[in-house]
């Protein structure tokens, strides 16, 4: 027989007291997570107090520089200490060494620097590659205004993000490995012409980046992928440009550049750049992509060390 209105009594009470406690589980989700909420916004109001860690600028570097999935473990630790100072010390090295050659070092014009950087202590000459630091210093001496600020422009609007996502060790071995690798390419394919400038360590920036991107295009927001594509191309096209101009169009009183190191800093930066820039949340030395491109970067500076040693045209 069915009870009446005070039938059923366990179940009502039941059933009641289940929806307690799903109404309790269901208030300490909401409590939690306005908790979490309020817990991210202290956080963000530090962040924004704190002068060493400017969120927004970070979130744009890491738009920039950073795939989607690892953006938020760089803005969780993002910081500029240490700051971006490799690429800053660099570029006042170079704007200083130009300067004293401009002004200081007799020219008829500063425009197109020539008599005075070829005597420099600095420049890479075929004639001289027992300096072994001129395959190095060569970075420091650019041929004319064009020169130098197309390679400031470039390392420091590309190479400071890189460093605040990267530190200051990684840019740095990305951009001397461009270096060292523009310098043997040129006193291989070029050996009888002279070298100067950086653009063998900012074309290693480049290349890694542009390796980046093009690997993770999809994640770094298409319409974005594009405008840094175009952009590199048309910096690259551009400073080719001036390359080649200066390489085989100068005047016959003029000093002919190499432009190898262009090249060659290019693929350094597509192979160790890249295994180094897509390396920002793992363990570098752990990484069997970097050794490759480590072992494939000594081959190539073993054999070009034997190039000049026993088959340059220069000896």
């Amino acid at each position: 027989m069915v009870g009446g209105p005070g039938g059923g009594g366990p179940r009502t009470m039941a059933a009641a007291h289940d929806l307690e406690i799903e109404e309790d589980v269901n208030l300490n989700m909401e409590t939690e997570m306005k908790e979490e909420l309020e817990e991210e916004k202290m956080r963000e109001g530090r962040a924004d107090k704190d002068p060493f860690k400017p969120r927004k600028v970070h979130r744009i570097v890491s738009k920039w520089m950073l795939p989607e999935s690892v953006r938020r473990t760089y803005l969780e630790r993002a910081n500029c200490l240490p700051p971006p100072l490799f690429i800053i010390f660099i570029s006042i090295a170079e704007l200083a060494v130009f300067i004293y050659y401009a002004v200081w070092k007799p020219q008829k014009q500063w425009i197109t620097l020539d008599t005075g950087i070829l005597e420099s202590p600095f420049i890479y000459r075929p004639e001289k590659r027992e300096e072994a630091w001129r395959f190095i210093s060569y970075m420091l001496v650019h041929a004319g205004v064009q020169h130098i600020l197309g390679n400031l422009i470039m390392q420091l609007g590309l190479g400071i993000p890189l460093e605040m996502v990267h530190k200051g060790l990684r840019v740095g071995l990305v951009y001397l490995a461009g270096v060292i690798a523009g310098s043997l390419a040129s006193s291989i394919f070029d050996p009888l012409k002279s070298l100067v400038g950086a653009s063998g360590g900012v074309y290693a920036l480049m290349g890694g980046y542009f390796m980046n991107v093009l690997v993770n295009f999809q994640e770094m927001i298409p319409a974005f992928g594009v405008v840094r594509l175009l952009i590199i191309v048309v910096i690259i096209v551009s400073d080719m440009g001036f390359a080649l101009y200066r390489r085989f169009f100068v005047p016959e009183n003029g000093s002919p550049v190499s432009f190898a190191a262009h090249i060659a800093g290019g693929f350094a930066g597509m192979s160790i750049g890249y295994t180094v820039f897509s390396c920002f949340d793992q363990a570098l030395l752990k990484d069997p992509r970097f050794w490759t491109a480590i072992a494939a970067y000594l081959a190539f500076v073993l054999f070009a060390v034997f190039f000049n040693i026993f088959l340059s045209p220069a000896n």
